[in-house]
């Protein structure tokens, strides 16, 4: 290899270097950085329709009907909730815990058209909405 060569190859080596030395300098300071919204859990959800009728299902265990907002956007449904964190006896450990708490939030894309919230119910630990509405 001659020397102009060689020199070429190490400062291609070195300004590789220096841009990932950069990339992990930026991804430590979004690290600090305060989250732009707080992390929240997606429920599952079911969505069936007939005709101008759509029946949507998000499972929310542990929700109170109270908490839930439910919110028709241009873009869709938006579905919002925290569900308290569970109860135990002083002196009890957890074993294992996969029910979600906590922040809820849902944003589900919905079919072309404009859409009337017609019935709104909680049912055990179901969010059951009825929509009705015009397609485009």
């Amino acid at each position: 290899m001659n020397g102009e060569r060689r020199n070429s190859w190490m400062w291609a080596e070195a300004c590789a270097l220096l841009d990932a030395a950069e990339r992990r300098q930026r991804h430590f300071f979004d690290l600090l950085a305060p989250p732009a919204a707080a992390p929240a859990w997606e429920p599952p959800a079911n969505i069936f329709s007939s005709g101008t009728e759509l029946q949507v299902e998000v499972a929310l265990p542990g929700a109170r009907e109270g908490d839930i907002v439910v919110q028709l956007t241009a873009a869709g449904l938006q579905i919002e909730t925290t569900v308290p964190p569970p109860t135990f006896l002083a002196g009890m450990h957890v074993v294992r815990l996969e029910i979600p708490y906590g922040r809820m939030r849902r944003r589900i894309d919905l079919p072309p058209g404009r859409y009337v919230l017609r019935e709104h119910r909680l049912e055990n630990g179901y969010l059951y909405l009825r929509l009705t509405g015009s397609t485009l």
